[in-house]
């Protein structure tokens, strides 16, 4: 069993089901996107594991055990929508919510002054919450969440405000989280981000989880068997592929007398054949299998669901 495992989670808000019979396993030291349109049940399923709000049936474990109220000190939460309090001090807010979290003053000083100096913020210590920017607010609230260091984080569009270096900044710094023994949920529209930062992820659509897994095998599993090679020469007659076997979808000329080729394989083996094929007409540069973005897959996945 996994850090976090929800089991059949049903959730209503008077005619209205936010999650219908949700299942989902959290592995250990990953980063686990949780995926889906805006109302899918995101937001509801992240209140729950927060224990803001309880599902009406199902049951939530923690560490192999039955989720308890006082793990909520083992979990940290940044939501989407910020809560500091724009006329306090930033320094004096950072170790008021550390307190919060059960640090000492000492100790929350000490961690306040490491993670300011290497966010580069140290300047805006003495400066009120209102005179900062979005993403430098955003930054605060970040080192707020992770410094008491549970060891579940919860994500909710961290990187709403960044420009792109900070964003950077903050998906480094997720992944060293995780590799210092976090486990982090990243909740999250930006699929690039997905692809970068994700191991696993489960995608929720209409309050049902419509697809999980290990993010390199949920690619894997959308493949179209399509394949794209440069050739050193161009080839003018394809006839050598069956046509039971291969599709040309694409054929373009490129400078030097090069040729790119798109071919999809309609036999499931078809990979080494169609290598041998082409190169007895032509010198191959490259090959490469077209994997499909976690984006495609999104919209793909999404749309089927919502024509069932």
């Amino acid at each position: 069993m996994g850090i976090f495992k929800a089991e059949n989670i049903v959730k209503n808000y008077a005619n209205h089901r936010a999650l219908d019979n949700v299942s989902i396993e959290i592995p250990e030291n990953t980063v686990y996107g949780l995926l889906g349109p805006n109302g899918a049940g995101k937001t509801t399923f992240i209140r729950i594991i927060n224990q803001i709000t309880a599902p009406d049936s199902g049951k939530l474990y923690f560490k192999g055990r039955e989720l308890k109220p006082e793990d909520i000190h083992s979990i940290g939460y940044l939501p989407e929508e910020r809560g500091l309090y724009k006329k306090m001090k930033v320094g004096e807010q950072a170790v008021y919510l550390a307190r919060l979290k059960g640090l000492s003053k000492h100790d929350a000083m000490k961690k306040l002054k490491y993670w300011f100096e290497k966010f580069e913020i140290t300047a805006w210590w003495d400066k009120k919450v209102e005179e900062l920017s979005k993403g430098m607010a955003q930054k605060v609230q970040f080192i707020v969440t992770i410094l008491h260091e549970p060891e579940l984080l919860i994500f909710d569009e961290p990187f709403s405000g960044f420009d792109p270096i900070n964003a950077n900044l903050l998906k480094r710094e997720i992944l060293e989280l995780r590799d210092r023994g976090a486990t982090v949920i990243f909740s999250t529209h930006n699929m690039g981000s997905v692809e970068e930062v994700c191991d696993h992820i489960t995608l929720i659509n209409k309050s049902k989880n419509i697809l999980s897994g290990e993010i390199n095998d949920v690619k894997n599993r959308f493949k179209t068997d399509e394949y794209k090679f440069l050739l050193k020469s161009k080839v003018e007659d394809l006839s050598f592929l069956p046509a039971n076997e291969y599709k040309i979808i694409d054929t373009k000329d490129l400078r030097h007398d090069c040729q790119e080729i798109l071919i999809k394989s309609l036999e499931p083996k078809g990979k080494n054949q169609l290598i041998k094929l082409m190169s007895g007409h032509s010198e191959i540069i490259s090959f490469n299998e077209l994997i499909p973005s976690m984006n495609d897959i999104f919209i793909n996945v999404v749309e089927k669901s919502n024509k069932n």
